[in-house]
């Protein structure tokens, strides 16, 4: 599998890293920045392109990673689509519902495969409950929790596009703690409704959320509660907590740290302590998920199958990401679209 990708920045790194491991070939880059982007070359051995439109047309390229802020999504999916090229987008799948339905739309009529990278889906952890809970072995859902109490320096925060609407979407929520939402829905089911509270610049200079919280209730009947920050020095590992009628689950960053379920049996649970979380260090997380769902995307573009993160699943994310902001903006619960 070739692969090109469309922005070198500190997450690229860890995609190159990831193809290196699993024997896809990296054949192209391009940046907006092009010293950036040639050094990304020099590094892991690929060829520099000055415009992603060379990138997206590149007759080397099997499918394209688009490494981007959030508000670049659709223009470089319009020229796959041209081109045949299937195409992979960094989490968020877009800043507004509008774009990600036009890119979804898009693909399907191209017949190009459309993923978003939510590599905790991959994680033992989240493997192992989606098939425990599949197997009812928590028994009735009756609350399903994510919080997100991470920290963010000043520093991350020194380019104005940062945490701004236009070019991030927001801030925690959309950009933190967007992994663990997408958890949630996979896990749980979608969300009936919501009400959120936010506080806009609580400690950074940026337009959006540094702290935000939500109270949901999914269609199944359960509630939740979604916390997420950037404000929390010294930042603390994120965690997903399911309570059922037979017992209680916990993730903790990237490993199952709890499973005290009622009367158990099936396969042993894989707890582990030594958890790895981007709480205070945004590339403090592990690679083999990325391996993983890269995998995943190769083997959905061989057969024609669906990836296991797809458009549509970032669409739903997105889709409650947007309506927690609504909510927060309106003081007013909002329904989803079922």
């Amino acid at each position: 599998m070739r692969v090109g990708i469309i922005g070198t920045g500190a997450i690229s790194h860890k995609h190159a890293q990831a193809y290196r491991n699993i024997g896809y070939e990296l054949t192209v880059c391009t940046d907006i920045n092009p010293a950036y982007g040639r050094a990304f070359a020099d590094q892991w051995g690929c060829e520099f392109v000055p415009h992603y439109e060379d990138l997206c047309r590149h007759p080397r390229v099997d499918y394209v990673d688009v490494c981007t802020f959030p508000d670049f999504r659709l223009e470089p999916l319009v020229l796959c689509a041209e081109a045949g090229k299937h195409i992979q987008v960094q989490k968020p799948i877009a800043t507004s519902t509008e774009t990600a339905r036009q890119m979804i739309a898009t693909a399907a009529a191209a017949g190009i495969q459309l993923g978003v990278v939510s590599q905790h889906r991959f994680d033992d952890s989240s493997l192992f409950l989606r098939r425990a809970l599949d197997q009812g072995r928590l028994g009735k859902i009756l609350q399903a929790d994510a919080y997100v109490k991470w920290f963010r320096s000043d520093a991350y925060y020194a380019r104005p596009i940062k945490g701004s609407w236009k070019t991030e979407g927001g801030g925690a929520l959309i950009n933190q703690a967007i992994h663990q939402v997408d958890i949630l829905l996979w896990l749980i089911g979608p969300v009936r409704q919501v009400f959120g509270a936010w506080q806009l610049a609580a400690t950074h200079r940026i337009e959006s959320e540094d702290v935000v919280n939500a109270l949901l209730q999914y269609t199944s009947g359960a509630t939740g509660v979604i916390q997420a920050s950037t404000s929390f020095w010294p930042g603390y590992t994120e965690r997903i907590e399911i309570h059922g009628s037979k017992g209680t689950a916990i993730i903790s960053g990237d490993k199952l740290t709890t499973w005290d379920v009622e009367d158990d049996s099936g396969e042993p649970a894989p707890l582990d302590r030594e958890v790895l979380s981007g709480s205070s260090d945004p590339m403090a997380i592990p690679l083999v998920p990325f391996e993983r769902q890269f995998l995943d995307f190769g083997e959905a573009i061989r057969t024609g199958r669906s990836p296991a993160s797809s458009g549509r699943d970032g669409l739903r994310a997105l889709d409650f990401v947007l309506s927690v902001y609504r909510s927060c903006r309106e003081n007013a619960k909002v329904v989803l679209d079922a």
